[in-house]
């Protein structure tokens, strides 16, 4: 054999020999130190596995984000250079929400005050006091028990002065709203951003409600990211994004048909790293009727919980919907846990009793209140005050 394939040879042992050495050192390292981390935290888990919602937008939630200086709340003069607005506060809001509801929906108590005001309260009296009790959209069960308790007191009592009659109504009224439920919003936590889940059926105002709630929750010196899980209506993005810009709150979003839960997830995420108080996810409209639709809405939910509990999951009806919100109502309780009711568009409808139905429906208090078209028309709602305006108190 001749020198050169000895030379040869040999080399090609010291390559396979090196190779090998090679080969064995990064499979130890492998054993020791585990397999690189998927791109996305749960892209490997075997349930809910989701893409990135946008490749570049988390750990330097950067790209997809408004500019702003996230980290703490705007001092209103810093707000007017930014050129951002300053929403209104809480207390103002809640001043115009005993104006407007005295306004639009007095028709219960004075309809119902008529009525008890006649000389004689018979049968046909309080089946028509009934019948003003359900058109209010109080449901069965709420208007017999305010019947019961009103035909007993005015019967122990006897006499029906127009002030006691209002005095009598406000309370069979407050009883069944209720004042005792927890109506706080529960928006910040320890260590973490609060998480808060806006849900709801195509129309409610679901969209607006949130970037509503972003100002309501920055007028009491909370910094806001939102979430653009709506991926599924082209507008719904841009919609939102519009109200942050106004606030100088940071929007998340993903491409337009992109996963909502992957949107969830980054928008969760991107508010820790950057430390915000509070980061509201938008949700896609979903029919009630469409089971496919509720489970998707039942995953999003899932894949933020990986990372984070939801500290909020609030439900949007429509008021002037009435009975058939409460069967809305009844399969979004099933998908996900409801902690709160946002009810819209309150303020144009005298069917204020949907607040005690849909109370007594989902056992969970109504919260907000949208009041009007404005951008500060959402406000806390106010057991009292909702009562005092209704019965003409």
């Amino acid at each position: 054999m001749s020198t050169q394939l000895w030379v040869a040879l040999s080399v090609l042992v010291v390559l396979l020999v090196v190779v090998a050495l090679v080969y064995a050192v990064l499979t130890r390292r492998k054993r020791e130190f585990g397999a690189p981390p998927a791109t996305h935290p749960s892209a490997g888990a075997a349930d809910d596995p989701i893409p990135r919602a946008d490749a570049g937008a988390v750990p330097g939630f950067q790209d997809g984000l408004s500019a702003f200086p996230l980290e703490e709340p705007y001092a209103a003069e810093e707000r007017e250079s930014f050129g951002f607005e300053m929403p209104e506060s809480a207390t103002g809001r809640m001043q115009r929400l005993r104006a407007r509801l005295a306004g639009s929906n007095t028709s219960i108590g004075k309809g119902l005050l008529s009525l008890l005001s006649r000389d004689q309260l018979d049968s046909d009296t309080w089946d028509e006091i009934e019948e003003t009790l359900l058109a209010a959209d109080l449901g069965i069960g709420p208007s017999t028990e305010i019947i019961a308790r009103l035909r007993t007191a005015m019967q122990v009592e006897g006499g029906r002065g127009a002030d006691r009659l209002t005095s009598l109504l406000r309370e069979a009224l407050l009883e069944q709203v209720d004042p005792s439920l927890d109506r706080s919003l529960r928006t910040t936590a320890q260590g973490r951003p609060g998480v808060v889940l806006v849900v709801g059926v195509n129309g409610t105002g679901k969209t607006t409600t949130t970037g509503k709630l972003a100002r309501l929750l920055i007028a009491q010196d909370q910094t806001v990211l939102l979430g653009a899980a709506d991926t599924f209506r082209a507008a719904a993005a841009e919609q939102l994004q519009t109200w942050g810009d106004r606030v100088g709150a940071a929007v998340v979003r993903g491409p337009e048909g992109g996963d909502p839960a992957a949107v969830a997830f980054d928008a969760v995420a991107t508010a820790t790293a950057a430390e915000i108080d509070t980061a509201v996810i938008d949700t896609a409209g979903r029919l009630h009727t469409k089971t496919g639709l509720m489970d998707e809405l039942g995953k999003v939910k899932r894949v933020i919980e990986k990372q984070s509990p939801v500290d909020e999951v609030l439900l949007v009806l429509d008021a002037t919907t009435g009975q058939n919100g409460l069967a809305q109502a009844r399969v979004f309780a099933e998908v996900v846990d409801i902690t709160g009711v946002v009810l819209t568009k309150l303020d144009g409808t005298a069917r204020g009793g949907i607040v005690i139905a849909v109370q007594r429906e989902l056992g969970v208090p109504v919260k907000l209140v949208g009041l009007g078209e404005g951008p500060d028309d959402l406000a806390p709602f106010d057991a009292q005050t909702f009562v005092e305006a209704i019965a003409g108190g």
